[in-house]
């Protein structure tokens, strides 16, 4: 059974239609509306094999916070909703990931339970069209909306561009571990007996 979901948010200030497949090859077709954020989208589904696409538009003439953050809820409502029963998958996963002189630790448990920790500061205010800040603004989204721990840290800092695409690709790698199956386990990784 593919393990997709295909998720539409309509408010006053962002139309959203995302679909997501954890069991892809890495295609993507993104049109945010801000082409740094894109890029970011684009890398984070490649380097976690994910099929990601995404459609939005949204109220950029008022800034860019809407649509990064709307598009990180729906993100996050996808996730859950592709892990299905979770039954069988590793639940947990990490990766410390270099992007030249940035090194960034990502680590991600699908517990159900939300929980975000972040370490990170950008010198830039901007990157390319897109508010450094809201970069944390998005990951904050994804986790408790997907109902995942997820901690990410900057171990060494540097160019801005660098340290978001480090951030991105290293929570790629870590949901995809998070995602995988292993055969050893026959039901959900918790002693609760449920996720």
């Amino acid at each position: 059974m593919a393990r997709e979901a295909s998720v539409e948010r309509n408010t006053k200030e962002t139309e959203i239609k995302l679909k997501f497949t954890a069991d892809g090859s890495g295609y993507t077709d993104i049109e945010t509306g801000i082409g740094f954020f894109d890029h970011m989208l684009d890398g984070f589904a490649r380097h976690g094999l994910f099929d990601l696409c995404v459609r939005v538009h949204g109220d950029l003439n008022v800034d860019d916070h809407h649509t990064v953050e709307d598009t990180g809820i729906v993100m996050g409502s996808a996730i859950r909703e592709a892990a299905g029963d979770k039954k069988g998958i590793h639940r947990y996963g990490s990766c410390i990931l270099p992007m030249d002189e940035v090194l960034v630790l990502c680590a991600v448990d699908l517990s159900g339970r939300p929980y975000f920790s972040w370490d990170a500061e950008f010198s830039a205010e901007k990157i390319g069209d897109l508010s450094s800040e809201m970069i944390k603004e998005f990951f904050y989204a994804v986790s408790y909306t997907a109902g995942m721990n997820l901690h990410i840290k900057v171990l060494t800092n540097g160019n801005s561009h660098h340290l978001a695409e480090a951030i991105f690709k290293s929570f790629a790698k870590a949901l995809d571990q998070a995602l995988s199956f292993d055969q050893r386990i026959t039901d959900v990784l918790s002693t609760k007996g449920s996720l």
